[in-house]
């Protein structure tokens, strides 16, 4: 599978309105990553290195992120239509994207001060979360889901408002198609934000395999193999935070990838965390850029809002997974 998807990478960069052969496109990345191969033509050499490439990247960094904390999401709060975005993060980004964007935050770090403004409200959607879960007692899974619903809607209220006190025609077209997601704001200095959230989400949540598995079980179960339920969900709720508010930060919001994905990954492979993790890894970065590469070719030149296309793809998957879930 990973074969796959370093062969699906090199396809896809060649992908555009500009289209460009696999052998060309490899033949480029091969000279600047090894200073080997024949030297390409100087615009095709621009378009794959400086910005379908990163693009691309970007994508598989995203939809690994997505994919890994959707499956952590699910065995956390027990259950199968469960989204790391039920957590705000979402909604804080894009209210941080939507004030760098409408009112200059930053404005002269360029895409840099929009990836950033973004962080920052992620993050203070994370801390807002946890502040309502401990409020209430202990770390549980209904908790913490009710209080990320609860801030999810409270930012979005918030952001909806910096739209409405802007009058900026084409800042408000930029935020509602960054709230969509997309991976056009891909550059080479943005790949090293989603690489952390990728990072932390496969190092810590890899390394908690088992305590997953008994927890998505049952918290008796977990406690039976020395695990305290409540310490574990929290700190396992700060690794998916920290991994989503990455992703988002750089790619504004994508659903359903962390909803269907980690479905996929357990038909293939089972429930064992393992396995599951990084199987989900592979097909949500293989899911986000075959996705990214239809939308910004079916209508170009302009360019479909990568959000919309997964929703269209994973609606039908959900609606599938319901009917399953409410046959048993």
């Amino acid at each position: 599978m990973s074969g796959g998807l370093v062969a699906s990478a090199v396809v896809t960069v060649g992908i555009g309105p500009v289209s460009i052969a696999p052998d060309v496109v490899a033949g480029i990345i091969a000279s600047h990553v090894f200073g080997i191969g024949v030297p390409a033509a100087a615009s095709d050499d621009n378009i794959v290195w400086l910005i379908r490439v990163p693009r691309v990247l970007l994508g598989i960094l995203v939809g690994a992120a997505l994919a890994m904390t959707g499956v952590a999401v699910q065995s956390l709060v027990r259950n199968p239509l469960a989204d790391p975005y039920l957590l705000g993060i979402s909604s804080g980004a894009s209210t941080g994207a939507a004030a760098s964007i409408l009112f200059g935050f930053g404005a002269g770090a360029g895409a840099l001060a929009l990836t950033g403004s973004a962080f920052v409200g992620a993050a203070a959607a994370i801390v807002l979360v946890f502040s309502i879960t401990r409020l209430g007692g202990r770390l549980i899974p209904s908790r913490l889901v009710f209080a990320g619903i609860a801030v999810s809607f409270a930012l979005t209220a918030l952001t909806n408002f910096l739209v409405f006190a802007s009058d900026s025609r084409d800042g408000t077209r930029a935020v509602l198609f960054w709230m969509l997601g997309s991976l056009g704001q891909a550059r080479w200095q943005s790949l090293p934000i989603a690489l952390i959230g990728v990072l932390v989400a496969a190092v810590f949540l890899t390394g908690w395999s088992r305590r997953l598995d008994a927890i998505a079980i049952g918290d008796d179960t977990a406690r039976g193999l020395g695990t305290n339920p409540t310490r574990f969900r929290a700190l396992a709720a700060l690794v998916v935070s920290v991994a989503i508010a990455a992703a988002v930060s750089v790619s504004g919001a994508i659903g359903f990838v962390g909803l269907v994905i980690p479905h996929l990954a357990r038909r293939l492979v089972g429930s064992n965390h393992r396995a599951s993790l990084p199987v989900a890894a592979l097909l949500g970065g293989l899911l986000l850029i075959w996705a990214d590469a239809f939308a910004r070719t079916a209508f170009a030149p302009r360019e479909l809002p990568l959000g919309v296309l997964t929703a269209l793809i994973g609606t039908p998957l959900l609606i599938i997974l319901v009917r399953r879930l409410t046959a048993r």
